[in-house]
């Protein structure tokens, strides 16, 4: 059922999911996203009747409850257009995560086909725009989270090519990489205490290179990361990696 990740399109009229976490909490990180695509000549279109990747029932165990908000979103999100996310976890969700949901259904391969338009937003500009130098500068020591829902995509290894190519910026190495942040949706809710020790333990690996800005693909883990930095009296900002893109943009246009 699945088609292959090369079979993406890969033009620059595009389609923008803000995701639920952007559009409650950090709209900041969604008018990043939209002014780094507009950078690259992309017309962007938000479709306003979008809501959600049906994730959280999904990982409830709910999949009649996500067929029916993805069946929604299908609809909402028409065409052939790709379909950028500002998140692993909703990339992955609408992938991977929908084609299980869908797979005994009758509109399995309908489902299969628009699954195939979704793209994470730093992989979209890496692999479908070719872009891997990006602009201006931007000076700080990072270390970059990744996400287990970048895994299977090269989501995390475009935002490395990227950030790496300013000026200014130093990626850090942070210790036990594949290790999940403890937020994974509704098991932060489940198992807090489990969670709870799992991102205390990852705060410690990301906090140890001392950075000047801790970075990530999803704001679900730097919501659940952050949350927790604050309670401990951790300082060090948390910023989407298009926030870092749309600063280094900035500074760029300061200097001409």
């Amino acid at each position: 059922m699945s088609q292959l990740l090369s079979d993406r399109p890969k033009g620059k009229e595009v389609q923008l999911m803000a995701t639920c976490l952007c559009d409650a909490f950090y709209a900041d990180a969604a008018m990043a996203t939209v002014e780094i695509l507009e950078h690259l000549g992309c017309k962007v279109e938000f479709p306003e009747a979008q809501t959600c990747c049906g994730q959280p029932a999904f990982n409830a165990g709910d999949w009649t409850a996500t067929r029916r908000v993805l069946r929604y979103t299908r609809k909402v999100f028409d065409g052939e257009k790709p379909i950028l996310l500002p998140s692993g976890s909703c990339r992955a969700m609408l992938g991977h995560g929908a084609q299980l949901a869908f797979e005994k259904e009758p509109d399995r391969d309908e489902q299969a086909r628009w699954s195939n338009r979704a793209w994470e937003l730093c992989d979209y500009i890496v692999n479908a725009l070719g872009v891997t130098k990006w602009p201006g500068r931007y000076n700080g020591r990072i270390s970059l989270h990744r996400s287990c829902h970048t895994r299977g995509s090269d989501s995390y290894e475009s935002a490395v090519t990227l950030l790496s190519s300013i000026e200014g910026v130093e990626i850090a190495e942070v210790g036990e990489l594949e290790q999940c942040c403890g937020f994974g949706g509704t098991f932060s809710v489940s198992f807090p205490h489990i969670s709870k020790e799992m991102g205390e333990l990852k705060i410690e690996h990301l906090t140890a290179p001392q950075p000047d800005v801790i970075a990530g693909l999803d704001m679900a883990c730097l919501m659940h990361l952050g949350g927790m930095m604050d309670r401990q009296g951790q300082p060090t900002p948390r910023l989407h990696v298009a926030q870092i893109l749309k600063a280094a943009l900035e500074s760029e246009k300061a200097t001409v």
